[in-house]
């Protein structure tokens, strides 16, 4: 009984098998043409309806709103990022739901803005993916940093310190001279 079983088993394994290395070639493509600048070879992987919500928080619907943010991001002419490097790790095998999966994960990015700073960025994620005529997409992608402790954050600290210590200085000067007039005063007096 348990033999007949086997073919079975071993089949709906391969299906599986076949299925993570889909997903698994969805990725590396993306993940390439992101490393290229071609924002143009990802919108193919994309959901119409995709929903793509990155670390600033911004919500960009449709390959088309993707496009448009990653061309507002990287290449228009106010473009904050100068070059930017993924380097995402999965946490497990994609959790699969029918036609329906969920992966998460973590990455390591570098980023150059525009400004000059150059920074690496610790983040998680999360991919929802559906398949739909045999394809694998992407239909919601999120990315969140640690809002407590992250390079931008120490850099905004740092920005801020330095001119506050300059204040602080200026306020002691000011308050040294103020009582060294005082008591220049008193004992004048």
């Amino acid at each position: 009984m348990l033999l007949c079983l086997a073919p079975a088993v071993l089949a709906a394994q391969t299906d599986l098998e076949i299925t993570h290395d889909e997903i698994r070639r969805l990725r590396d493509d993306i993940l390439a043409a992101l490393q290229r600048g071609d924002i143009d070879a990802v919108l193919p992987h994309l959901h119409p309806n995709v929903i793509f919500t990155p670390m600033n928080n911004e919500v960009a619907r449709g390959p088309q709103g993707v496009k448009a943010y990653f061309e507002k991001m990287m290449t228009g002419p106010d473009r904050v990022v100068e070059e930017m490097q993924l380097h995402m790790e999965v946490d497990r095998l994609t959790d699969l739901y029918g036609n329906t999966g969920i992966a998460s994960g973590s990455s390591n990015d570098f980023y150059q803005l525009t400004s000059g700073p150059r920074f690496n960025v610790p983040t998680r994620w999360t991919c929802s993916l559906v398949r739909e005529n045999g394809r694998w997409l992407i239909a919601s992608f999120h990315s969140s940093v640690n809002a407590f402790e992250n390079p931008i954050l120490t850099l905004q600290k740092r920005a801020t310190a330095l001119p506050m210590a300059g204040l602080g200085i200026l306020a002691g000067l000011a308050f040294g001279l103020l009582l060294g007039f005082l008591i220049w005063r008193r004992k004048r007096a």
